[in-house]
């Protein structure tokens, strides 16, 4: 995982020829969804309520895989099997690393927007 990006470029580049000037839409509804879903995440944790985290980190991996952020989306697929195997014991570190990657992800989409990324 350590030599993941933080964000995929060759999929970043996809995504922006898709969705166009919609980009840095998606960019900031991802961001903010995935706030949420780290606030469900320490709530699920906290309640002891597996499948709620479980359903959370799947849901949350897949999109971060979807937007270009592997190392985000190999945390939330780790945190998914803590949830699946009942073992939310594993989750203040697990949360405490997808709290860290998701900060470098939020950095990096801000330096990619602000060297005016979008279609070429």
């Amino acid at each position: 995982m350590v030599d993941q990006p933080h964000l995929d470029e060759e999929a970043l580049a996809e995504l922006q020829d898709v969705m166009e000037n919609e980009f840095g839409t998606l960019v900031e509804t991802y961001l903010n969804d995935s706030k949420e879903r780290i606030e469900s995440l320490q709530k699920a944790a906290a309640d002891g309520d597996a499948d709620s985290f479980t359903r959370t980190a799947h849901s949350f991996k897949g999109s971060c895989i979807n937007i270009g952020a592997p190392r985000l989306g190999e945390l939330c697929r780790t945190a998914e099997q803590a949830g699946r195997d009942n073992r939310l014991q594993d989750a203040p570190p697990l949360l405490a690393a997808i709290e860290t990657e998701f900060r470098q992800v939020t950095d990096a989409f801000h330096r990619l927007m602000a060297r005016g990324a979008g279609p070429a």
